[in-house]
Formats: C-alpha cells, structure tokens, sequence
C-alpha cells in the first residue's frame, strides 16, 4: 500500500478475495473494475492504489487459486508419482472451487515471486529425484496444462454429454455406446482418472528412458 493512501481497510489482498468472491456470483464476463468497486463500496480509482490494470488484477486471483492448492515439494517418503497425482487433483480441486477459476488461470500473464519460489522447490525436488531440470520442468507444466484444460472444458459446458441429447441408441455406435455405459463418458471423474493415470505412467517411461541413456 502507497503512504500516502489513507482508505481504511482496502488492500490487495483485500481486493483479491473480494474479486474471487464476485467471480463466484457473476463469472468472468461479469467482473468489472466498476463492479467490484461498488462491492467494496469505493470509486474505481481507489483500486488503482493497489493494482495497476484489471489484468493485474486477475493475474493476482490466479496466482492466489495456484496457491490454494497447496504447492511445494513432495512430503517425507512421498514418491514423486503419488505427489503428482496428489498435486493434480488439488490443482483440480482449486480451480473447480471458483467458477471460470481455470478461465482466470489460463489468461494470467504472470505469477508472483511467492508462486515462483515454491515453484522452484518443486523443481528442485523432482531434480533430486533424478530429473533433469528440463524434464521437471516439461513435466510439471505438462500436467498443469492438462488439469486445466480438462477444467476449462467442464466449467464451460459442464451438462455436454458424450452423445447428442435427442440420440437414440439406434444412433449410437455400438462401440461408442458400450464406453458410455462402461466408463461414463469422456467429460467425468473417470475419464480424468485414466488421463492422470496415463500422464505419470508415461513420466515413468520418459525418465526410465532418460536414465537407461545416461552414462552410469
């Protein structure tokens, strides 16, 4: 907060969660600088005391749901494949706990030394567990931007189902209609499961890979 601002009670941090909680009522499309303003029941200049642009503004909401999955390195005797799994549903979880939340994640255009710093214990933990640092990195990101992009396509047509609602089972190809019945479709929990499932297993194959190829 500058000095010389003398509004009581109106920090960033207090933008921020007030932002997150109108994000929940009106969506993205609905968040204005104006709007939140009036929330707080203040003139939109006295924002700019604490965030420069509204893009600012939405990069410190992202980077608090980031953080609110709770980021670091692997726990004690905790295998880097059960922290993934561990990190990704909590990323996941984060992101579904506010509405656009992955909309808001993906437009962010940066991430706040704090984020950045857990990051870079992450990293240093995967490196430890016999990653390069270019494939913690890729590997981490990776599993990021599939968590996101099964988020994005949720929150954005959460009802879509696997096949057209007027379909009768006669339009259906037996094939298709059998995965529906057996695995619930390609949108649920269980379609996220198989992806999660899939990434680490090919992590797995990508650093056995790496190892067999480096001089011992």
């Amino acid at each position: 907060m500058r000095a010389n601002d003398k509004r009581p009670g109106l920090s960033r941090q207090t933008l921020v969660e007030t932002g997150l909680r109108l994000l929940d009522e009106v969506g993205l499309d609905g968040l204005t600088v104006r709007r939140l303003a009036a929330e707080l029941g203040v003139q939109s200049p006295a924002l700019y005391w604490h965030v420069r642009t509204k893009q600012e503004l939405l990069d410190a909401m992202g980077d608090e749901i980031i953080r609110a999955a709770g980021m670091g390195p692997p726990r004690e005797e905790e295998s880097w494949q059960d922290w993934l799994d561990r990190r990704a549903r909590a990323y996941r979880a984060s992101l579904l706990s506010h509405r656009d939340g992955a909309r808001i994640v993906a437009g962010a255009r940066g991430r706040s030394p704090v984020t950045l710093r857990l990051f870079e214990e992450e990293l240093s933990a995967m490196v430890a567990r016999g990653f390069t640092p270019a494939l913690a990195l890729h590997t981490i990101t990776a599993l990021s931007h599939y968590v996101i992009g099964s988020v994005l396509q949720q929150q954005t047509e959460p009802e879509r189902p696997a096949v057209a609602a007027d379909a009768t089972e006669d339009d259906i190809p037996a094939i298709l209609l059998a995965a529906v019945r057996d695995g619930g479709g390609p949108f649920g929990e269980r379609a996220f499961d198989h992806g999660l499932r899939a990434f680490i297993d090919g992590t797995a194959a990508a650093l056995a890979r790496r190892n067999a190829a480096s001089p011992s």
